[in-house]
């Protein structure tokens, strides 16, 4: 009992989190579009978020967001078929239903508790598979470590090809003509970071002791071991273009958003690649879903672009409930009626047990 009342009160905990954020991030836009339209002279009473947001909903072009789930179905599928690639070397044959809908459920739960569903999705496969848990969750690290990869190669990818913006960007809204790079705040960060290599050097010896540290240490042999398992799988090419193609689809879905939204449509691909790093770095935060942190980081991104804080707003949200609570939810309601419709012992397979 206890137990249970300890997984209510996490998601519980998450949810609010989320919920806060969210929340934070509407004021906050709030606040700006009704000074934007005080400086309009349009009256309040004619000027609320909330109305232009829900307008904003009914003008989203259909024929992209039907773009927007097809890619994100296509990247499921991906990942299925890399988690059977996956399997392959342990000796067992998921089949890709099973992992395809496991996976959808997983996303459901994590709405719920973040990182959540990773062990959803594992105890799930194992059941339907008879596979033991620990050998499907050894392949969940692997999954896991192969986007951190991806994530990082775009993230580096993004701001090499879109430093001139960004930096630009930076120099407009900077505070003072003083570099930052001379400010009095970066220097003492600097003389901070040397003093704190400077003591980790001296005391390296004591510091391989500790608890954190062997964690650290362990963690990183972890991701090193995964690395190497990856270069050993028979199928390693089809893991890398599986791979690579989950992260394509991950950005075509960003793309096309962008362009179902019209104060968007009109970003470049390479703009689109900003802001698709930007939201995705909100998914990293721990919050159901990325609500509230997705929204917060998808209009920083936007902001580079000069698209206006409230239409920024609106784009954050269509992006999130077409995906995260839209598909998510009755996807992962799907999944439960269908995997056990799918794995239904046949005739065939009751006569051989009975």
């Amino acid at each position: 009992m206890n137990a249970i009342r300890k997984r209510i009160f996490q998601i519980l905990l998450f949810i609010g989190i989320g919920i806060l954020l969210l929340a934070l991030v509407f004021w906050h836009q709030n606040k700006a579009y009704q000074e934007q339209c005080r400086l309009e002279g349009i009256p309040p009473e004619q000027c609320r978020l909330l109305d232009k947001l829900l307008f904003d909903f009914s003008s989203v072009r259909l024929e992209w967001m039907i773009l927007v789930w097809a890619a994100f179905t296509i990247s499921i599928l991906l990942r299925a078929w890399r988690w059977q690639v996956l399997l392959e070397p342990m000796g067992y044959r998921a089949r890709l239903g099973n992992a395809f809908w496991t996976i959808v459920l997983g996303y459901f739960a994590n709405l719920g508790l973040p990182r959540m569903g990773e062990i959803v999705r594992a105890g799930v496969l194992a059941r339907y598979e008879r596979i033991p848990v620990e050998r499907v969750m050894g392949t969940l690290v692997v999954d896991r470590l192969m986007d951190m990869v991806c994530l990082s190669l775009v993230v580096g990818l993004a701001f090499l090809w879109e430093a001139d913006t960004l930096w630009a960007f930076l120099q407009q809204n900077r505070g003072s003509e003083v570099p930052f790079w001379k400010k009095p705040a970066f220097l003492v960060f600097l003389a901070f970071l040397a003093s704190l290599g400077g003591a980790a050097w001296f005391f390296r010896h004591k510091i391989v002791r500790l608890t954190l540290f062997k964690r650290f240490a362990g963690l990183l042999t972890g991701f090193l071991e995964g690395l190497r398992s990856v270069l050993q799988l028979k199928r390693a090419g089809i893991f890398w273009a599986c791979s690579l193609g989950i992260w394509l689809m991950f950005y075509l879905q960003t793309w096309f958003n962008l362009r179902a939204f019209g104060p968007t449509a009109h970003l470049s691909w390479d703009a689109a690649l900003m802001v698709f790093v930007f939201g995705t770095l909100g998914f990293v935060i721990p919050s159901p879903g990325g609500m509230g942190s997705f929204h917060a980081l998808a209009i920083a991104g936007l902001t580079v672009y000069a698209i206006r804080s409230d239409d920024a707003f609106s784009y954050a949200n269509i992006a999130f409930f077409a995906v995260q609570i839209l598909y998510n939810v009755l996807g992962g309601l799907l999944a439960l009626v269908l995997l056990p419709v799918l794995n239904r012992p046949t005739l065939k397979e009751v006569s051989q047990h009975g």
